[in-house]
């Protein structure tokens, strides 16, 4: 059992709390059951499992040989107040190439819980693939992590320059859809093609003009009330909802 928070062991997990150390090693922690699980259930490859001393992991003992540690240093390692006793460093898997006939395209967006629940909902939206745009937070933050509950593991998620993948998209017979508030149409009367690309963007400065003019089409949610805007992932939940209908 490892004890000590001077352990390299230790020090190498640490470092995946941060962008830089889960770049250089090409994994990341996720933590709690459910994650664990979903990671194994999608065919992520997990590296290690990480147990607290004491946990009855009895489910994966057939599965993997787990690192046993003291509560001491779990709660280093990881970001949860109250960590649930069992962590596992998975590797990093990106898709190569376009999958499927939907698809999200996230421009610059910054908060973690926002990237979590959008991917989440474009899950259980049923959209086929996420697409990364430079400036967007860490896809592997752990607060990212925990926001998607799990279905970072069911998406096809790429990091790419959304700039340079929007003609790709065109050129094979997508239809690419901005949201954003100039010269837009209300979501009601946006056109879902065959083959559908939705830009979301930025929590205040929205989408960037250059991926706006290279769209078909701009849409907009309208507001009835006294709110100057929607939260970004309710308006892309909207969006994603409606074009699927």
């Amino acid at each position: 059992m490892i004890t000590s928070l001077q352990s390299e062991k230790v020090k190498e997990w640490a470092k995946l709390q941060r962008r830089k150390g889960r770049r250089q090693s090409g994994t990341f922690l996720a933590e709690g059951f459910h994650l664990v699980e979903e990671a194994y259930n999608s065919n992520w490859e997990i590296a290690e499992i990480i147990v607290e001393d004491g946990l009855d992991y009895s489910g994966w003992r057939d599965h993997f040989s787990a690192v046993t540690v003291s509560r001491k240093v779990l709660q280093h390692i990881t970001r949860t107040e109250t960590p649930q006793g069992i962590a596992a460093v998975v590797k990093m898997k990106e898709p190569k190439e376009f999958a499927g006939d939907t698809v999200l395209l996230i421009d610059s967006l910054q908060d973690p819980g926002n990237l979590g629940t959008i991917i989440r909902t474009a899950d259980a939206a049923g959209f086929d693939m996420v697409l990364l745009g430079k400036g967007t937070v860490d896809l592997y933050n752990d607060k990212v992590i925990r926001a998607t509950q799990g279905s970072l593991f069911h998406l096809p998620i790429l990091q790419t320059n959304l700039l340079e993948k929007i003609p790709e998209l065109k050129r094979n017979g997508f239809t690419v859809l901005a949201s954003a508030l100039t010269d837009a149409v209300s979501f009601k009367e946006m056109k879902a093609d065959d083959k559908t690309a939705l830009i979301v963007g930025n929590e205040g400065a929205g989408v960037q003009n250059e991926l706006i003019e290279s769209a078909d089409q701009t849409v907009k949610i309208p507001i009835f009330g006294q709110a100057e805007s929607l939260n970004v992932s309710v308006a892309a939940g909207i969006l994603m909802y409606h074009l699927k209908e």
